[in-house]
């Protein structure tokens, strides 16, 4: 069974980051949006894997300090560990290395998408638990840097 990450990335107007996947025919869910994220290679832990993912496809270093551990669930397709932090990033600077596009989503319009794999159910208990209090801004100035 595989074990990735993903990370929900939330800009100050309370946005999410979502990247639309290649329309390629061979990967799981092409042409669907999706959180960012990847799977671990060997000896990496979850957040070392997140990082990676994060810089090796955008070219963004984020830090770790400032990335919270959101769930970690047991899925069809393997363990999926789910990040959040809070980011104030420019997408025009950004240089995507894999998917067609990155988009910052509203919650309602992230709502109106099927997103792939369970980033639906995600950012519903994200927005959730932010809703309730449940997760604390991390202190700082951001969670990038470049």
């Amino acid at each position: 069974m595989d074990e990735g990450t993903n990370i929900v990335m939330v800009n100050p107007a309370g946005e999410v980051l979502l990247y639309l996947r290649d329309d390629k025919p061979t990967i799981k869910f092409p042409n669907t949006w999706c959180l960012p994220g990847g799977y671990l290679e060997p000896g990496e832990q979850p957040h070392e894997c997140i990082r990676r993912e994060i810089e090796e496809e955008m070219g963004v270093v984020l830090d770790l300090g400032a990335v919270h551990p959101l769930v970690s669930l047991e899925r069809s397709y393997g363990t999926e560990h789910t990040f959040w932090t809070e980011v104030d990033l420019d997408l025009d600077r950004v240089v995507l290395t894999e998917g067609q596009r990155l988009k910052w989503f509203t919650e309602a319009e992230a709502a109106t998408h099927a997103l792939g794999y369970e980033d639906n159910a995600i950012l519903a208990e994200f927005f959730d638990r932010r809703e309730r209090g449940e997760l604390v801004r991390p202190a700082g100035p951001g969670g990038v840097s470049r």
